[in-house]
């Protein structure tokens, strides 16, 4: 096992869910959390509590996700000029998730009233553009204006006078309920429409002022209908791409939240075991994980450990120097054997972290050689007895 281990890794629950709880107070409050061991009591005791506990750290870490969604909204809608808003929450570890829960509720409300609004703003702010520019004048009557000169003569002035206020009223009366008409379609236009599709909406409002009929201007208005219809629908889309986007960038920041928790873990398990643990740069890679194990009485020997994107935590015993002797082989199975000991000391460590390994692969002490690092390939880190004993020869040159 010494010269090579695999184990595959598993995170208890507890400390998935916290370290996603910690991720979302620093998020909705900008206060970085207790850390997993201080917010994982509340999944901590005796076994038949447990999944009580986990449950109650399960809802608390959804109302705290909850929490961070209403607060991009209220910023979202505060950038679009809404006003009216609830300030965003600051959540502590401490509040309960009924309590965020009913402040989302509330919240909900606040925010549909503050966005109902601020569309009904736009759709003013539309209206006066249009109707600025093209004043609504049309004759909406069910049949086609006629040439004076067909029209029945009337049997006195009095009849004219009267026709006259008669048909100015109704036109009035039809223009007005374009008006609303229209006022009503626009009021439908999502405040997060963009500029092009508000333009395209008030185009197609324009061509109402060249309608002739009733027929003509429902025409037009079912036009305005289509492409309010359409910028909300984009919108609607944008709004899915972006959330998408936030959960997978969330996915990715629980997966390195877990990775680091572990690499830290191990880090801490192995210190505990007398072990000096520094990071590995000989391979360089985007999500490192790799770390150097060394003693102060292992001069010629360390190990090198590295934590896989799948998961899987890979370790391998190898020697700083070349084997000169047969005594060289026997403290390399000596080694072996105490890596061997102490990798299964600290497999219980990290298991009271929350941390599970699972060994699916290993080799036993002595029944392989031990690779030997090879001097041409000595560009990452040395371990600490390598680069003193350099130092020494740097200043020592004749030893």
């Amino acid at each position: 096992m010494s010269s090579g281990v695999e184990a595959d890794i598993v995170l208890d629950a507890a400390v998935v869910l916290t370290l996603g709880m910690n991720r979302a107070l620093g998020r909705a409050s900008g206060l970085a959390g207790r850390g997993a061991e201080a917010l994982a009591e509340r999944a901590a005791g005796r076994a038949e509590a447990r999944g009580r506990r986990l449950a109650e750290v399960r809802d608390l870490e959804r109302a705290l996700r909850e929490v961070v969604e209403r607060n991009a909204r209220i910023r979202a809608l505060d950038e679009l000029g809404a006003e009216n808003l609830p300030a965003p929450l600051a959540p502590s570890e401490d509040d309960a998730a009924d309590d965020l829960t009913a402040w989302c509720a509330a919240t909900d409300t606040r925010l549909d009233e503050a966005e109902t609004a601020l569309s009904r703003k736009i759709a003013a702010d539309l209206g006066t553009q249009i109707f600025a520019a093209t004043p609504l004048t049309t004759d909406t009557s069910a049949t086609p204006t006629r040439d004076a000169s067909t029209r029945p003569a009337a049997s006195s002035s009095e009849r004219g006078s009267s026709a006259t206020e008669h048909k100015s009223s109704a036109t009035e009366r039809s223009a007005s309920g374009i008006d609303e008409a229209l006022g009503r379609v626009l009021a439908r236009l999502l405040p997060d429409a963009t500029e092009d599709e508000r333009r395209d909406v008030v185009e197609a409002a324009k061509l109402l002022s060249g309608t002739g009929t009733a027929q003509d201007a429902e025409t037009v208005l079912t036009e305005v209908r289509l492409r309010v219809q359409s910028a909300n629908e984009n919108a609607r889309v944008r709004r899915e791409e972006l959330k998408q986007a936030r959960a997978r960038q969330d996915a990715r920041e629980q997966a390195e939240a877990e990775r680091q928790y572990v690499l830290s873990e191990v880090t801490r398990a192995f210190e505990d075991l007398g072990y000096e643990v520094q990071q590995s740069f000989e391979t360089v890679t985007a999500d490192n994980g790799s770390l150097v194990l060394s003693k102060g009485d292992w001069p010629d020997h360390s190990v090198r450990m590295r934590l896989d994107g799948d998961a899987k935590l890979r370790a391998k015993m190898i020697r700083e120097t070349p084997v000169l002797s047969e005594n060289d082989r026997r403290v390399d199975v000596e080694r072996e054997q105490e890596w061997c000991d102490a990798f299964e000391a600290a497999r219980e460590r990290l298991e009271d972290a929350g941390i599970g390994s699972d060994v699916t692969w290993r080799l036993a002490p002595g029944v392989e050689r031990l690779p030997v690092r090879a001097e041409t390939r000595q560009t990452g880190t040395r371990t600490p007895q390598a680069r003193a004993r350099e130092r020494q020869r740097e200043h020592n040159p004749d030893q």
